[in-house]
């Protein structure tokens, strides 16, 4: 009997997954569906006996079974885009049956929560800032100091609160895990609700990931009684960008309306409810068992480049040859990873750009490839890491037209809370539009947008036009209640400086 094992990823599945798997069980094989290795390009990707195949169709598989196949790859573990990474947030991907209590077990799940209980909720927070852990979903601040805080924090009720609302372009990291591994999430929340004393958790996940959901409320189901007495629920969003924001997330948590908080009070003081909430992203929790398994921390934190500890997974997309899942420690070079990593564009032009952070990050030309992974460098060059998702675009893109949509898409976006943000983005779209002599307003892409009485005047002169754009991008950088209006000048400067060409 031939042991035949397909994931069923979402991505996986929507390449036709679920056709070649019947289409080996029609043939006699037994099918184990699994979590996906994170190799995009290959999917659906077949593993017989460590070997694999792929992308495969169902008219592939007699092929496969005889022998006579073009599209073996080897051994997947020994694939150079597997093993050039260091997998510790993923270190089942590709291995393990996403809900089987087994699986999980037996590659060492709940070792960091058994660990955990063993100690004082203190000595858990200090070992996870130990670790130098921070943030994995945007600005990079240090979990385990926003762990002290809730554990300080007077009151009775705390929350975990899981942020899994992935709604950067290019990113899919979360939505790998959750359907992949979503028992690490579910241990990493358990730590966390050990740590500063909740007994609530919510995972907010955004309404696209139906996939994700049902794995989640199975697992949640699954391992209730491990997790004791912490209680998790699933929450889904209503497809709000601005509800990845912390406090927006909270608010449509607590059934109101999505719209960003003024700061402070902090979540971590007065967050969900008005109580002390922890408020981590899904790929920050995952981290979290391995670093509190024994001599996790110190392992964790030798890894990466200057402050920037451990591994990222990061997500490579776009117009790129090898997309895909990739976590490596922090300190590659972009250009390794786009260029080497990814091999290039898929259309096999030059590279253009690339856009680092999901649509509010820089675009960074390529004569800065050379930068290192870090938040900070990337903070130094005005650019941001974000989730770690790296979406790659060729010659053929005009950089003038992307810098016109990330105003546009924060003009949509936006929850209308703050001024910077709320006209700010619609004057910028207008801006860049007659910066490059459009006169008109195109109708297909900014019709939603409001029209203003006071709006730009066509007889102001192009220099006067980006003086005023720059003007008001440090306005909304430096007023906006939240990074969504904060951001959005990172890739309209970067283009507008690094290709004045297409602002022409």
């Amino acid at each position: 009997m031939t042991f035949v094992r397909i994931s069923d990823d979402a991505l996986a599945i929507a390449c036709g997954a679920k056709e070649v798997a019947r289409a080996f069980e029609a043939a006699g094989c037994t099918v184990e569906r699994v979590s996906s290795w994170g190799m995009h390009w290959l999917e659906p990707l077949v593993e017989i006996d460590g070997l694999g195949w792929g992308p495969l169709g169902p008219g592939d598989v007699a092929a496969v079974l005889d022998g006579t196949s073009a599209k073996a790859i080897g051994r997947i573990s020994d694939h150079p885009f597997i093993a050039r990474q260091q997998r510790l947030t993923f270190a089942r991907a590709g291995r393990t049956r996403p809900l089987s209590l087994e699986d999980y077990a037996a590659t060492g799940g709940w070792e960091g929560l058994n660990r955990a209980r063993s100690l004082p909720p203190a000595q858990v927070v200090e070992e996870v800032i130990a670790s130098g852990l921070r943030g994995r979903g945007g600005a990079g601040f240090p979990a385990g100091i926003k762990w002290r805080t809730v554990l300080g924090a007077p009151g009775e009720r705390k929350y975990v609160v899981c942020n899994a609302d992935e709604g950067d372009s290019g990113t899919f990291a979360d939505r790998i895990l959750m359907e992949g591994d979503p028992f690490a999430l579910i241990e990493g929340m358990a730590i966390a609700a050990h740590a500063t004393g909740a007994k609530q958790g919510y995972i907010y996940v955004r309404s696209e990931y139906p996939h994700a959901i049902a794995k989640l409320e199975r697992a949640i189901a699954l391992c209730g009684g491990i997790i004791s007495p912490l209680s998790l629920e699933v929450r889904v969003g209503a497809g709000a960008y601005v509800c990845g924001e912390e406090t927006s997330l909270l608010n449509s948590l607590e059934g109101k309306r999505g719209e960003v908080r003024a700061k402070p009070p902090l979540p971590a003081l007065e967050g969900l409810f008005g109580c002390p909430t922890v408020v981590n992203n899904v790929l920050t929790l995952a981290a979290v068992p391995q670093i509190l398994s024994t001599g996790g921390a110190g392992d964790y934190a030798a890894l990466g480049h200057g402050r920037s500890k451990g591994t990222m997974p990061i997500q490579l997309a776009g117009n790129i040859r090898y997309g895909g899942l990739f976590e490596v420690p922090f300190g590659m070079s972009l250009r390794e990873l786009v260029e080497e990593v990814g091999g290039g564009t898929a259309s096999g032009r030059p590279i253009k750009a690339v856009q680092v952070g999901g649509p509010l990050g820089a675009y960074i030309h390529p004569r800065d490839f050379d930068l290192p992974f870090d938040y900070e460098a990337y903070a130094e060059r005005g650019a941001l890491i974000g989730h770690g998702g790296v979406t790659v675009f060729d010659d053929h893109a005009d950089m003038g037209t992307m810098a016109q949509f990330a105003m546009e898409f924060c003009a949509a976006e936006s929850c209308g809370k703050c001024t910077p943000c709320r006209i700010g983005a619609v004057r910028g779209a207008e801006l860049i539009e007659r910066i490059r002599g459009g006169g008109s307003r195109s109708p297909d892409r900014v019709e939603a947008l409001p029209q203003m009485h006071n709006a730009p005047k066509q007889s102001r002169s192009r220099e006067e036009n980006v003086a005023l754009l720059e003007d008001l991008c440090e306005t909304m950088r430096d007023a906006s209640l939240c990074a969504l209006g904060g951001f959005t000048p990172f890739p309209v400067l970067s283009a507008l400086r690094q290709w004045p060409e297409d602002f022409e």
